[in-house]
């Protein structure tokens, strides 16, 4: 039997639609739970046989790292399939609960109207009884004709003059009532059938959702499982060690990502300006115009000055919404990148104003995601496969973003208040 969704609360339902999709994950052999192509991991064996051997070990080191990066690329996806269906549940529910409002004053509306049509209409029929009959159960005409003095005449004619006027006023008011109450019934019979086409939908956008997060949390667990394995044999490939060899790694993704940023900006930058140029020889007077010279963020890691008033929350289930907590661990790592705690105003200032330390804030417009606004989202993966709901891994990335695109929080910040619109 299906529950009503209205009866259940978003965050609920989609709680209970995750864990019927994590059961089915687990008893049905679903391949969308593992990466889509299956990955075939280096054993221990052969790394051992490889070490002593300069040239082994170099092909062992890139089959090790070919895996891992197979493995987080799958991850990322099926984690970015998750928080888009997680965002349109998290519309639906919302056009739900609007839908709901909506029928809900119409149909109180509509009440109010056929009371007042109800009181309208005995008006009108004590109004008529009073026209037309006396207390003697003459009519009112009839004991006009019958009066005896002209005065007695030209007061009861004065008399029916106003009930007559009266009486007009009273029936318009009834009638426009009953016009306005069958009106509002209409819209609010309208209004509930698409409250129910609405509720349908989130129920189905939310059952989506349940299993895209059940798939994705499936993968997520499996790259963890595999990647601490992997990380490991880098290391004993290399002779370090596994955490080295995943600060490593994650500094070498980001460091990219950040060169791809800054590339793409002073493209940007260089065609607005090449533009700008065009368009001042092309006018007389050797006026210019801006309309073309503006360059757009969207190589950027964050929205495009959206800040925390522009994302949406969708609800991704096992997300932790913590900012007071996001906000201690992010203090307890800046050491780690050679940050005193001077820096920490400047990063509470930057991602307050990007996401309000919330790990669920997305920007809708743009798919910025997460407390840094990483853009696209998964770019977050470098830092771990449980980007989307973790908010330290989270942290983990934006602060090496930070450090590689900028050096500092401070300096982020300070470009973050440079541009208009705001973005870093």
């Amino acid at each position: 039997m299906r529950h009503s969704v209205p009866s259940c609360d978003p965050a609920r339902r989609r709680a209970l639609l995750a864990a019927l999709a994590v059961s089915v994950v687990i008893v049905s052999p679903l391949v969308d739970a593992l990466p889509a192509v299956a990955t075939t991991y280096p054993s221990w064996a052969q790394v051992q046989a490889a070490k002593g051997d300069e040239a082994a070990t170099q092909t062992e080191i890139g089959r090790v790292q070919s895996a891992l990066d197979g493995l987080q690329a799958a991850a990322a996806a099926k984690s970015q399939e998750a928080l888009t269906a997680s965002a349109a549940a998290a519309d639906a529910d919302a056009d739900l609960a609007s839908a709901t409002h909506t029928a809900d004053d119409l149909s109180t509306k509509a009440g109010v109207a056929t009371r007042t049509a109800r009181g309208a209409e005995a008006r009108a029929g004590q109004l008529a009884a009073n026209l037309y009959r006396d207390g003697s159960g003459n009519t009112v005409t009839t004991r006009i004709a019958a009066a005896d003095r002209p005065q007695d005449l030209l007061y009861q004619l004065g008399t029916l003059d106003q009930l007559s006027t009266t009486w007009t006023s009273v029936m318009s008011d009834a009638s426009v009532a009953a016009n306005t109450a069958t009106s509002l019934h209409e819209q609010a019979r309208r209004a509930e059938t698409e409250r129910k086409r609405l509720a349908d939908a989130a129920e189905a956008t939310s059952s989506a959702a349940a299993k895209a997060e059940a798939v994705a949390d499936a993968a997520v667990a499996d790259t963890q499982e595999h990647s601490d394995e992997l990380y490991a044999q880098l290391a004993s490939l290399k002779d370090t060690t596994a955490e080295l060899e995943q600060q490593y790694a994650v500094g070498q993704a980001v460091a990219a990502q950040a060169a791809a940023v800054a590339r793409a900006n002073r493209l940007a930058a260089e065609r607005a300006e090449a533009a700008k140029s065009t368009t001042s020889v092309g006018t007389s007077g050797g006026s210019t115009t801006s309309g073309s010279g503006s360059t757009s963020s969207s190589g950027s890691t964050s929205s495009s000055g959206t800040g925390s008033q522009g994302a949406s929350s969708p609800d991704p289930s096992g997300v932790r919404v913590d900012p007071a907590g996001a906000k201690s661990y992010a203090s307890s790592r800046l050491g780690a990148y050679g940050w005193g705690q001077d820096q920490m105003s400047c990063l509470v200032s930057l991602w307050t104003q990007e996401s309000g330390w919330r790990a669920n804030a997305l920007n809708s417009s743009s798919g910025a995601y997460g407390i840094p606004q990483a853009l696209p989202a998964t770019k977050m993966a470098a830092a771990g496969a449980d980007w989307r709901t973790n908010q330290n891994t989270q942290i983990d990335w934006g602060l090496s973003y930070v450090k590689a695109a900028y050096g500092s929080p401070c300096a982020a910040w300070s470009h973050e208040m440079s541009v208009n619109p705001h973005w870093y």
